[in-house]
């Protein structure tokens, strides 16, 4: 099915060579959606782009387009508005022809890709040893979403979840709780995730304020990056709990992720600093190997660096995420890889793509794109947060928002004297619950901080889930009367 702005682009192409000959055959119509209603649809403004090289006024210019331009079929009567806009409103009839075609095919109308791309969605990325919260909500449905479209246009995805698996706090919770909760380092399954929580805060503290302790969780870390056995058991041990709560929620939000964590790359981090050593990019900075990067300065104004290996040898964020672009498009043979990671990040990425490209390992075919979004909000306008000032869990807000779903579904059953199963209505809510969250996400715009509400995101009228679940489950169409039926009253 040939999409509208494509027909219309072929149209304006043969009225252009029709009205000054064959010289303008493929000129940009520039064809965009008007910005207000009262001018239709779409709007041309190729005619002020000809005005010099046709040495005429772009009125004048648009006269011509228009009296050579055939789109009966699609629009109303084309109209010409100030210097050479050429407005364009389409048919109701053309629109009501091309949603019965949508609604007959599987596809609603969108033919598969003609050349299938490689393509890698980076999201979601919880830490192990903490609980997913709603900080993660938003990079895991955009991300979600975002490979679900890919996937029906035909593209081979690789969903990635780039989970926080490694590092410094892994040395510091292991040493705690070799003396906290030995029984944890043996098996996962011995401790919950949210005791883990627990003494994640205990370590931290302790790290922060005992110099003796921060000294011998560094000396784990160390142990874990040489391959100690005890520590690596240790380590797994704390991946496997943290990873069976995360698929709780996955398994609940119906997505599908590969766990490719930050220990996956490891084994390449000394590659990457040898390599850009020898491509010359790397130099020393007070004890840091550094890039220094082109268009980032510090307040003072002198150019800043981006850290490849700290001061001690460590490596941190950019030397992993150095290693990921250079394994995923060798390795997995990416032509795009999309980084679903919020706003805030947005420095970080164009740091290391800036260094990638430098040093040669971004190909010209792949195409690396950070795909930012704003953050949740509680309705006083700051971060989302529980009133002892914690930040939610997910499966917190996913939890109310079913409790809440089941209780406005019992109260309408109980009003309208059903009877139903336990299982209908566990399933109702549950399917009204979680999709209220998906779609309130997903319906604001993704750059911009949103309120999060569960009252508006539950609510039978707007711009909601539950409006459109009823809509779909009660309205019907009439062709005849040629209008949307009403949904049943409550």
């Amino acid at each position: 099915m040939k999409s509208t702005l494509a027909q219309l682009t072929a149209r304006f192409d043969q009225a252009l060579v029709a009205a000054f000959g064959p010289e303008l055959a493929g000129t940009d119509p520039m064809l965009v959606p008007t910005t207000n209603p009262k001018f239709g649809d779409y709007q041309a403004n190729l005619a002020m782009s000809l005005a010099k090289p046709l040495k005429q006024k772009p009125r004048d210019i648009a006269t011509q387009i228009v009296e050579h331009l055939d789109v009966s079929d699609l629009c109303e009567p084309p109209e010409i508005a100030g210097p050479g806009f050429i407005n364009l409103r389409l048919k109701t009839q053309y629109l009501e022809d091309q949603l019965r075609v949508m609604q007959a095919d599987p596809r609603l109308g969108v033919a598969p890709v003609e050349q299938p791309q490689k393509v890698i969605v980076d999201f979601s990325a919880p830490n192990i040893a903490k609980e997913m919260h709603v900080g993660h909500l938003r990079s895991t449905i955009i991300g979600d979403s975002l490979a679900r479209v890919q996937e029906f246009m035909g593209h081979d995805v690789l969903r990635l979840n780039h989970v926080g698996d490694w590092g410094t706090q892994f040395g510091m919770l292991i040493t705690h709780l070799k003396e906290a909760c030995p029984e944890a380092l043996e098996a996962g399954s011995s401790v919950d995730i949210g005791d883990l929580v627990t003494f994640y805060k205990q370590a931290k503290q302790r790290f922060d304020t005992d110099d003796d302790f921060k000294t011998r969780s560094r000396e784990a870390v160390v142990g874990l990056q040489a391959g100690d056995p005890t520590a690596h058991k240790a380590w797994e041990a704390l991946c496997e709990q943290s990873r069976r709560e995360f698929e709780k929620i996955y398994n609940r939000l119906d997505i599908d992720i590969q766990e490719r964590g930050e220990s996956f790359y490891n084994p390449f981090l000394a590659d990457v600093v040898k390599d850009l050593e020898s491509l010359g990019l790397l130099v020393e900075d007070q004890g840091a190997k550094v890039v220094f990067l082109d268009g980032f300065t510090n307040k003072d104004g002198a150019p800043l660096p981006l850290i490849i290996q700290k001061t001690d040898g460590g490596y941190n964020y950019a030397t992993t995420d150095l290693a990921a672009i250079r394994y995923r498009t060798r390795q997995d043979g990416a032509d795009r890889v999309l980084y679903v990671v919020d706003a805030g990040q947005g420095n970080h990425f164009a740091q290391v793509f800036q260094v990638a490209a430098k040093a040669g390992w971004i190909p010209d075919s792949v195409e690396l794109t950070h795909v930012p979004f704003g953050v949740v909000q509680g309705e006083d306008g700051k971060k989302f947060k529980t009133r002892s000032g914690d930040t939610v869990k997910l499966k917190d807000l996913l939890d109310e928002a079913v409790s809440r779903a089941r209780a406005d579904l019992e109260s309408r059953i109980q009003a309208e004297d059903r009877q139903e199963t336990a299982t209908f209505i566990q399933s109702v809510a549950e399917a009204v619950g979680i999709g209220a969250v998906k779609y309130a996400d997903l319906s604001q715009n993704r750059t911009s901080n949103y309120i999060f509400s569960f009252d508006k995101m539950l609510a039978l009228q707007g711009n909601t889930a539950p409006y459109a679940l009823r809509l779909r489950a009660g309205a019907g169409y009439c062709p005849q009367r040629r209008h949307r039926l009403r949904p049943p009253a409550r």
